[in-house]
C-alpha cells in the first residue's frame, strides 16, 4: 500500500470509497424501498443475476429439465447495481439481499431459499438428482460444495475486488489474493487429477464450483487467467472444457444474462422457448 492505514478507535461509514458499488454498499441491512417481486406461473420462482453464484443455480434448473425432471421455472433479473435486491420484495426472500434467491411455491406456505448451496441441496433432494444417496459420495459432494462456499470469497470479494474493482492497484492484497486462489486452483488440479468430476460423478459440487473456477480458467472471469497462469492446471482446464460444453450449462450461463452480446442473453427465462435464436 501506498499510503499506511492507521485505524480509528471506532470505525465510521464514509459512503464514496471509490469502487463501482460505493452508491449501493452500506452496512446496514433490510428493505430500502416498498416493491413487490414480479411472478410467473411456475412454482419456482428465481431471482438473479448471470454472476457466478447465479449461474450455480441457473445450470442446475437446466441440468434437472435436461435430465426429464419437472422443474420449470421462472428466472426473473436483479439489477444488483440500482439496488434492486434492497427492495421489500427481494428483502422477503432473502434478507441478505444477495442474489441467488429461490421462492419454492410448490410448498404451503411458499418455501425460500437463500444462499446458492443451499438453494443447489434443495433442488437435489427435492428431485433425488445430482446428489448420490450413498453415504461416502454424498459426504464427498456435500464437501466439495461447502469448500466452494467458503473458498469463493477469497476469489471474488478478496481477488478480484482488487484486481479488477478497486480504485487503484494495491500489491499487497493483489499479492494476498493471487496467492490464495492459486492455491485453490491446486487444490482442484490435485482432485481432478484423479476424478472425472468432484466427487468422483457430476453433482452440485461440480454446478457450485465450475462458475469461479472454470470461468477463471477459461478466461471468462476478471480476465485473469494470464496474471494467475491458469494454463498450470492441467486437469482442471480439462474440467472446465468438458462442463462448458454441456448443452444444459451453455443454457445456465445464458439465464438472466444482461450485459453483452445480445445474442447470449436472455434475460428473463418462463420457457425453453426463450433460448431460440441464443446461443454462445
Amino acid at each position: 500500500m501506498s499510503d499506511e492505514y492507521t485505524p480509528p478507535e471506532v470505525w465510521t461509514w464514509e459512503q464514496d470509497d471509490g469502487n463501482r458499488f460505493a452508491s449501493i454498499n452500506r452496512p446496514t441491512a433490510g428493505a430500502r424501498e416498498d416493491k413487490e417481486l414480479p411472478t410467473g406461473e411456475h412454482p419456482f420462482q428465481l431471482y438473479s443475476l448471470a454472476t457466478p453464484n447465479g449461474v450455480k443455480v441457473t445450470t442446475m434448473f437446466e441440468e434437472l429439465l435436461e435430465a426429464g425432471h419437472d422443474a420449470e421455472y421462472d428466472a426473473w433479473p436483479i439489477d444488483i447495481m440500482s439496488g434492486t435486491q434492497f427492495t421489500s420484495g427481494f428483502v422477503a426472500v432473502n434478507p441478505n439481499s444477495k442474489i441467488p434467491a429461490l421462492l419454492d411455491r410448490s410448498t404451503f406456505p411458499p418455501t425460500r431459499i437463500f444462499e446458492s448451496g443451499s438453494i443447489l441441496v434443495h433442488l437435489a433432494e427435492r428431485y433425488g438428482a445430482f446428489l448420490s444417496s450413498d453415504p461416502r459420495t454424498r459426504t464427498e459432494t456435500l464437501s466439495w460444495l461447502f469448500w466452494q462456499v467458503g473458498a469463493g470469497p477469497y476469489l471474488g470479494g478478496g481477488f478480484g475486488h482488487f484486481y479488477a474493482y478497486a480504485p487503484k492497484k494495491w500489491k499487497y492484497p493483489i499479492d494476498r489474493f493471487a496467492m490464495e486462489t492459486k492455491r485453490q486452483l491446486d487444490v482442484l488440479d490435485q482432485r481432478l487429477a484423479e476424478h472425472e468430476f468432484l466427487a468422483g460423478e457430476y453433482s452440485i459440487a461440480d454446478m457450485a464450483n465450475w462458475p469461479w473456477y472454470g470461468a477463471l480458467v477459461l478466461g471468462h472471469l476478471y480476465s485473469a487467467a494470464t496474471f494467475l497462469a491458469v494454463h498450470e492446471y492441467e486437469h482442471v482446464n480439462r474440467w472446465a472444457t468438458q462442463i462448458a460444453a454441456r448443452p444444459a450449462v451453455k443454457r445456465g450461463v445464458m439465464v438472466n444474462k444482461v450485459w453483452g452480446n445480445e445474442g447470449t442473453q436472455v434475460p428473463e427465462r418462463h420457457s425453453a422457448a426463450d433460448f431460440e435464436g441464443k446461443s454462445l
